[in-house]
């Protein structure tokens, strides 16, 4: 028996090979990584009696100071290892999901907690970190404090490093070394097998968290974030945000330019941003833009016409800087729906960059049934990365939910469809309160249309909202922030 590994750890690993878990030869890692050993730890589901046996030891692996009140297994692998745990522990559990239901409650942490209770997070194993880092993200959105993880095998690459930066404290049941010795000591993998797992960890000690993961668990705050956004627009906005305390867009969806100048100056002191809908006017008139920039800049918000470009680059071109309405002169942001491709981004950018407007893309929709989800989501974060310059955020509704949570903390998400009070209408626009949108779904800016403007004091129910949102952002800095 080699001499760091219990009779106990030696028993589980030679289960574990023998269920065929343990895989030699080339595998691709998540980390990008091309590896000669792959632990494969969904298999153990359909081993009720190891599944056990991997569950009780794990919670013995805890030491005894760790405190924690719920639990949370990474999704998918670790989920039958964390509700055995919560099972045989009687500790409740919470779950993550990866992808959230634009259904039922579209919650991105399932379960019954309290804020600033603390989870403890469990993994079936780790190599850079992140999966853990996405999970924690949600968790520490949702209020929940996050500081230790369990693990059934640490790689060795610079997970444990990793995730201490980001206040995790790794505790692991066994390490690949440990792993491979034990089998080729009972003659399940030769010596020169050993040695190729051996020098390849050697070669691959330091399996680096994407930038973008690193970046967002040091900065929550406005403020730090308008320092690392790269677009003139999108730092203003953020600037905007922090000396006005408004997190808060108004969607004025008037239907008269008349009645939006009205409306702009009633609540103009409350807002960072205003929504307009151009082509609704029939009392659109050449010194529209002026007139709302005027008013924009004596009550210091930003103007984002919500144009929704969808075409081919070169006709969102001249749809965006000519025409009646030269959108171009007068709106700070405009929004693109990715289906045309990147294209759209490359035409937008070409005459807007030199401008330092900025542009949001539409990554998600609050109206029910819509098919702004999943890949096309991902895909709008991969075209906002590679057009950081230009590409200001996104119009989202659950960026908490996203893989790795709301991502680089350069980009702004706003959210439609928010009210008092949860809902929807006749028309499918589905309705989430201000400390939902900000707090628990990881956005920036709440949208607010109805709610304003149908009221009987628009300015006074305006600041209510921003009062609300500005209320729920600053309880997540401080959850962030624990």
């Amino acid at each position: 028996m080699t001499s760091s590994v219990s009779s106990s750890m030696e028993s589980l690993v030679l289960k574990l090979h023998e269920i065929s878990a343990v895989k030699f030869g080339s595998f691709k890692l998540k980390s990008g990584i091309t590896s000669p050993i792959y632990i494969d730890l969904r298999l153990i589901v359909s081993y009720p009696n190891l599944l056990h046996e991997i569950s009780q030891t794990l919670v013995s692996t805890i030491p005894s100071t760790t405190q924690y009140d719920v639990i949370c297994g990474v999704p998918y692998t670790a989920l039958p290892i964390a509700t055995t745990v919560s099972v045989t522990t009687a500790v409740p559990m919470v779950m993550r999901r990866k992808e959230i239901k634009d259904y039922g409650t579209s919650k991105a942490i399932e379960g019954s907690f309290n804020p600033d209770q603390t989870c403890l997070i469990i993994e079936d194993l780790v190599t850079s970190g992140t999966s853990v880092l996405e999970t924690a993200a949600p968790l520490r959105a949702a209020g929940l404090k996050v500081a230790d993880a369990v693990v059934l095998i640490d790689r060795e690459q610079g997970g444990r490093e990793n995730l201490a930066q980001n206040g995790i404290t790794l505790h692991s049941l066994m390490n690949l070394r440990e792993m491979v010795g034990v089998l080729r000591e009972k003659g399940k993998v030769s010596e020169e097998t050993e040695a190729m797992v051996l020098r390849f960890l050697e070669e691959n000690s330091k399996v680096s968290v994407p930038e973008k993961a690193k970046i967002a668990a040091r900065i929550s705050s406005y403020g730090d974030r308008a320092k690392i956004t790269k677009n003139p627009t999108g730092k203003r906005l953020f600037e905007v945000m922090v000396e006005k305390q408004s997190n808060l867009c108004l969607a004025a969806d008037v239907g008269t330019a008349a009645e939006l100048f009205e409306i702009a100056e009633k609540v103009g002191p409350e807002i960072c941003l205003l929504k307009t809908h151009v082509d609704i006017f029939p009392d659109f008139t050449p010194d529209f833009g002026s007139k709302l920039r005027s008013i924009a800049e004596r009550h210091n918000f930003l103007i984002f016409e919500d144009r929704k470009f969808a075409d081919i680059g070169n006709t969102v071109t001249m749809q965006y800087e000519g025409g009646i309405f030269r959108i171009l002169d007068w709106a700070d942001i405009v929004n693109a729906h990715i289906i045309s491709g990147p294209g759209i981004v490359d035409g937008l950018k070409l005459k807007g960059l030199p401008r330092g407007r900025g542009l949001l893309l539409l990554a998600e929709m609050s109206s029910s049934g819509n098919l702004a989800k999943g890949d096309y989501t991902a895909a709008a974060a991969k075209i906002a990365e590679d057009h950081s310059d230009f590409v200001i955020g996104f119009i989202s509704v659950n960026p908490a939910s996203w893989q790795g949570g709301p991502g680089n903390p350069a980009f702004i998400h706003a959210t439609p469809g928010v009210q008092m009070v949860t809902g929807g209408d006749a028309l499918g626009q589905q309705y989430n309160t201000p400390y939902s949108v900000i707090h628990d779904r990881g956005s920036d800016i709440i949208i607010v249309g109805r709610g304003i403007i149908k009221a009987t004091n628009p300015a006074e129910v305006a600041r209510e909202y921003r009062i609300q949102g500005w209320d729920a952002y600053m309880a997540k800095c401080k959850n962030s922030s624990i």
